[in-house]
């Protein structure tokens, strides 16, 4: 459970020593404080926040300044999240993977320099935002899962040879290799499930066969299972299954796709929010409603996939 204790820094500087408040501003904005208000700032109590507020306090002293730091500690559970609503890193974190995706969209045009040159430059904006998100969460680990899903493109363009890390090491595999299979998933698909059979039959196998099970149990031997724990394509670290599906295939270096998955992820597990999500979200609501059989779901939902990743490519494409 999340530490309910907090750091309070009330300033106050008179006169108009511009220079010094937006100095102090700038310094305690770098360390990830919330502004409550004019002159109060709020931390997270910690070794890091406590030296912190003490150098903004000394620092205001020098320039006729007082700061006063007080420790207190949330009452409620609802004062509690909304204490840690204020330092909700999701848009910084949207920001870099803007950044990310970019580059990975321009990888294949880069030599080796750059392109290192770049990732480093993405590696430094990751880890500032790390640096004062106090609370973690799926954004976080979407954004080091992207960060490392680059840095093991760039290799494989330019040091083949370069080890992979073993925990986001996912098999590559040759669709020859999975065409007119019999795949299986969970009945009463939902967004993961849904998108990830509209992907297999669209883009790996376009004769694929599918079942719907009503317990996992019941998979043959013989079908590829996926979207369930022990099937052969699931979720692997913080991917989900739409996810692990592109990357097995090697089929990341379709922008299309790429944006899909990120709408899907959100969906399926939270993190960066993807525009489209709600829209999306409601009609497959809606096809559920309408057709409670799987075969049915996945035939009314496929032309609106169709037409979200016709959309995202083109836009990638601009």
């Amino acid at each position: 459970m999340i530490a309910a204790k907090w750091l309070l820094l009330i300033t106050n500087l008179p006169g108009g020593n511009q220079t010094l408040r937006m100095r102090i501003w700038r310094a305690l904005k770098a360390t990830g404080a919330a502004s409550l208000r004019d002159g109060v700032y709020l931390l997270p109590d910690s070794d890091d926040s406590q030296r912190a507020f003490r150098e903004q306090s000394r620092e205001l002293e020098t320039g006729a300044g007082s700061a006063h730091v007080i420790a207190f500690s949330s009452d409620t559970p609802g004062q509690q999240a909304a204490l840690i609503a204020l330092f909700d890193r999701t848009v910084d974190y949207q920001e870099v993977m803007t950044r990310i995706r970019t580059l990975r969209n321009e990888l294949p045009k880069l030599d080796e320099a750059e392109a290192r040159r770049r990732i480093a430059a993405a590696s430094r904006d990751t880890a500032q935002v790390v640096a004062i998100d106090f609370f973690g969460g799926e954004a976080r680990n979407q954004t080091q899962a992207a960060l490392a899903d680059l840095a093991m493109a760039v290799n494989v363009q330019h040091s083949p040879d370069e080890p992979h890390p073993a925990s986001i090491r996912i098999s590559r595999l040759d669709r020859k290799n999975y065409r007119a299979r019999t795949w299986a998933t969970r009945e009463h698909m939902w967004i993961d499930r849904v998108c990830s059979a509209w992907l297999i039959r669209r883009f790996i196998d376009p004769k694929a066969r599918f079942l719907w099970l009503k317990r996992v149990t019941d998979c043959p031997k013989t079908a590829l299972g996926f979207d369930f724990d022990g099937a052969k394509f699931s979720h692997v670290g913080h991917r989900v299954t739409f996810e692990v599906l592109v990357h097995s295939f090697g089929l990341e270096r379709d922008a299309g796709l790429v944006t899909l998955a990120g709408l899907v992820h959100f969906l399926d597990v939270g993190g960066i929010p993807v525009p489209e999500a709600a829209g999306l979200a409601a009609v497959v609501s809606g096809a559920r409603a309408l057709h409670p059989n799987d075969a049915a779901l996945l035939k009314a939902v496929s032309p609106m996939l169709d037409s979200l990743y016709a959309a995202f490519h083109s836009s990638e494409g601009d």
